[in-house]
């Protein structure tokens, strides 16, 4: 390892190489449903029947043009190198041509990892590493969605996002077969790095990550273990698509686990403009992007199944320092875009030749990363301020809001004592109540509230409180027409 990281940080300092993509024109030119139809084949599994974990292959082609190495380290610590071969895939109708056109070395676009996680009958893919440094994992009895990677350069600034690639990577035989070690050499114009993740599934999916990383010169924005995914409607947008489905998204919301154990919770948004938000902290104790709603009647959707989506959790360990959580919503208006990135930005920047150390664990979560102990936020409404029967008025600004919470643990409630308290960075809020609702199961916060005109931008906070105590998380929400 230490090897590995010396020529990264030599690298820093020499002129950026360009990859070199795949030059094979069938390859290039792929169509998504031909790329889909070559399979790796199972039997050709590395460990296949020696440990739980096995690795597989991707193909290069269609979107994914730029090759990785792959090398393996068995249980003595001997070195080799894994060569590209046809014979390792299943070129399946569109692709039958494919595998015979074919003539040179193209190389692997990434790699997956099997482990009996759902059932010991059946090996489910894990966790899977393709394109520039993304990768994604799940949990039991969850569907890929979200994604993770290494780090995002420069993103939504004006002179546009670096995406750095992995150019290699080591997998350790799983021995023990309890953990599974891989080491990726990472490489863009910026920056070089190696990265360490550690893949347990034996309770829970979740990845030890150490990341050695120096720069190459000055780097605006930094974001650090960054997560990105989908969100096209929900429960708290406006204006739906004519779609059976009452909601479609990956993630739900944005959560942040302050150094003073305050927790709080962004609902996302599909705006009608590129937007960019943040939440401040120093030293922060986790924070990740959730599906927190994982009820199938909330989605109906029994192929994308977005009930079953994971959240991913980030608990930091180094380097992650004073600075704020960044969110990025970018307008979509199709579920095949992801739409929704985020990421922990230092207030420090990090200069030419500067070094950073990284350590944080990532984890596959269903619903809510922890046992938070006080009320959650359950859902987020909002319609025009008129009653039942009356017509909308269009010049009228004001907005109902209404958000519900779950009812905390071994709380018994005093109606008269409970409140809501609420804040905007602008406008202005009025009729605030809070009361127990659906059977005293949950309580409902509502409130109205005026923007100061058509364009601002208006950021709310929202707690509940019980006889001046605080018993729930912190609600943000960012609204503009």
């Amino acid at each position: 390892m230490s090897q590995l990281v010396n020529e990264a940080k030599a690298a820093a300092k020499a002129d950026y190489e360009p990859l070199q993509a795949i030059e094979n024109e069938t390859l290039q030119n792929l169509s998504y449903q031909q790329y889909r139809a070559i399979r790796f084949k199972g039997e050709e599994s590395i460990w296949r029947g020696l440990y739980p974990y096995e690795a597989q292959f991707f193909h290069t082609g269609f979107l994914y043009q730029h090759p990785v190495n792959i090398h393996l380290i068995d249980y003595k610590n001997r070195v080799s190198n894994l060569p590209f071969s046809s014979q390792y895939f299943n070129y399946d109708s569109p692709a039958e041509h494919v595998g015979n056109e074919i003539k040179t070395d193209v190389g692997f676009a990434g790699f997956r990892v099997h482990y009996p996680l759902n059932t010991k009958k059946y090996k489910d893919e894990l966790v899977a590493f393709l394109g520039a440094t993304y990768f994604r994992l799940v949990g039991k009895h969850q569907k890929y969605g979200i994604s993770a990677r290494a780090l995002a350069i420069d993103t939504a600034m004006p002179e546009g996002e670096e995406f750095p690639y992995f150019t290699d990577f080591w997998l350790l035989e799983p021995a023990n077969g309890k953990s599974l070690i891989i080491y990726a050499k990472m490489d863009s114009p910026s920056m070089t790095g190696v990265y360490k993740f550690t893949l347990s599934a034996e309770k829970n999916t979740q990845m030890d990550v150490k990341a050695w990383l120096f720069a190459r010169e000055d780097i605006e924005k930094l974001g650090l273990a960054p997560v990105t995914s989908m969100f096209l409607y929900g429960e708290n947008t406006v204006s739906k698509p004519d779609d059976f489905r009452p909601e479609v998204h990956d993630s739900d919301g944005m959560m942040l686990l302050t150094n003073a154990n305050e927790q709080l919770w962004r609902p996302l948004n599909n705006p009608n403009r590129l937007r960019i938000t943040s939440l401040s902290d120093s030293q922060p104790k986790g924070f990740g992007m959730i599906q927190r709603d994982i009820q199938y009647g909330n989605y109906l959707d029994s192929e994308a199944e977005y009930h079953q989506r994971p959240g991913l959790w980030i608990t930091p360990h180094e380097g992650f320092n004073d600075g704020r959580l960044e969110l990025v919503e970018i307008p979509a208006n199709s579920e095949t875009h992801d739409n929704i990135v985020a990421y922990w930005v230092n207030n420090k920047p990090l200069a030419e030749n500067d070094g950073l150390y990284l350590h944080y664990e990532i984890a596959a979560v269903s619903a809510d990363p922890h046992n938070y102990k006080q009320a959650t936020v359950l859902r987020t409404l909002q319609g025009a301020d008129i009653l039942p029967g009356e017509e909308i008025d269009e010049d009228n600004l004001t907005r109902r809001f209404i958000v519900d919470f779950t009812m905390p643990d071994n709380l018994t409630v005093s109606a008269e004592e409970l409140s809501a308290q609420v804040t905007s960075t602008a406008g202005s809020i009025s009729q605030v109540r809070a009361f127990t609702s659906n059977f005293g199961n949950e309580i409902r916060a509502t409130f109205l509230f005026t923007p100061e005109n058509e364009d601002s931008v208006n950021d709310m906070r929202l707690m509940l409180t019980h006889k001046n105590e605080v018993i729930s998380e912190v609600w943000t929400y960012v609204y503009e027409r």
